[in-house]
């Protein structure tokens, strides 16, 4: 089973059931303390990690006085933006005294869904996390409606983590890993230890949320552990309400771990291999030979784009003699990289008016 402790990048999944007290819907504060003592450990050991937090409407409504019965939209988003108040500030009071800053992310369907925005979300991302920073990431409730919402957690925190590459995806549940039925109703049923392939007898055995509090069930975490995997992340399933979860999954506590197809970058490289370019990019030999050297892409080393393309789509690389190289994910529109053709980073602010990016084509998003 894996171990936490050789994780690179670690995101993490709290749900509302665990933050926030079902009865008397106040924080359970002891409980995140015990949690960024875990978070301090990690990255004691040098991992990033990134808190995908659900809670934010549990602890508006009990403000608000709204507990105790179903709400409807405008009292969730007005639950919401009351509640992200209180979260954001429980985190940042939980794990400064740790020497650990904290930012919040709020994030939509839409930003993972339209290309531009899921770039800027993850650049964002990487920022933070290079500056130390333990992002607390949650969906924007206050603006999100059905048809702009992921609409649970389990599936926000995946895409979280195949955006930034993490190695580990931890869902902290009420329930310590997958069953093959129900344990609450079925006293046959088994705990899987490992899942190294989702079949569809595996989802037939998923069921449906038990909590009042949160939305995600077992179909939802096996929806993130499809999304999980196929990224190249490790995801594990286990019990999240005792003190230092994280501490106990490390030293041999209860889950079920869903073993990833390959490493994240790997995986990264053949999703954009997979993808129909939407243009060309022609490159020069000296191009052609950084690349092959695992350098960026720079515009002085491009001689001719053909195509429309909108920042963060594919595009083909192709040398002179018109053999494709491969492939990768523009940092520019096709209009933008036609005009800064040839150019050196220093010539590109006068062109286009504004700070270029160094890279066409970063490193990171190329497959060759």
């Amino acid at each position: 089973m894996a171990a936490l402790s050789d994780a690179r990048r670690i995101v993490v999944k709290i749900g509302s059931a665990l933050l926030v007290d079902r009865n008397a819907g106040h924080l359970r504060a002891d409980w995140l303390h015990a949690l960024a003592q875990d978070v301090a450990w990690l990255r004691g050991l040098g991992a990033d990690v990134i808190l995908v937090s659900s809670g934010s409407i549990a602890l508006g409504r009990s403000v608000l006085g709204l507990s105790g019965r179903d709400l409807a939209l405008e009292q969730s988003q007005a639950a919401a933006a009351v509640g992200q108040i209180r979260l954001a500030r429980a985190y940042e009071e939980a794990l400064a005294p740790h020497g650990i800053t904290t930012g919040q992310v709020l994030v939509t369907l839409e930003d993972s869904a339209d290309r531009r925005r899921y770039l800027n979300s993850r650049a964002t991302l990487e920022t933070l996390l290079s500056l130390g920073v333990v992002p607390i990431v949650n969906e924007n409730d206050t603006i999100a409606t059905d048809e702009i919402r992921y609409g649970d957690n389990d599936r926000l925190a995946a895409q979280v983590a195949v955006t930034v590459g993490a190695d580990k995806l931890i869902l902290l549940s009420d329930v310590d890993g997958f069953y093959t039925g129900n344990p609450n109703d079925d006293p046959e049923a088994r705990r899987f230890d490992v899942i190294d392939r989702i079949t569809p007898e595996i989802e037939a055995m998923a069921g449906d949320a038990g909590s009042g509090l949160s939305k995600g069930g077992m179909k939802t975490k096996l929806m993130a552990a499809k999304m999980a995997i196929a990224g190249g992340c490790d995801m594990a399933i286990t019990e999240g309400s005792p003190d230092n979860p994280l501490k106990l999954l490390e030293n041999g506590a209860n889950a079920t771990w869903f073993t990833a197809e390959g490493d994240p970058q790997h995986a990264r490289k053949r999703w954009i291999a997979a993808m129909k370019p939407r243009g060309e990019i022609v490159v020069d030999a000296g191009a052609e030979s950084a690349l092959g050297n695992g350098r960026s892409l720079l515009p002085a080393g491009v001689t001719r784009v053909t195509g429309t393309f909108g920042r963060g789509e594919p595009v083909a690389i192709v040398t002179l003699a018109g053999r494709k190289l491969g492939q990768g994910l523009t940092r520019y529109t096709s209009a933008e990289a036609g005009q800064i053709t040839g150019l050196k980073s220093e010539e590109i602010e006068p062109v286009l008016g504004y700070p270029a990016r160094a890279a066409l084509i970063h490193r990171d998003d190329l497959a060759l």
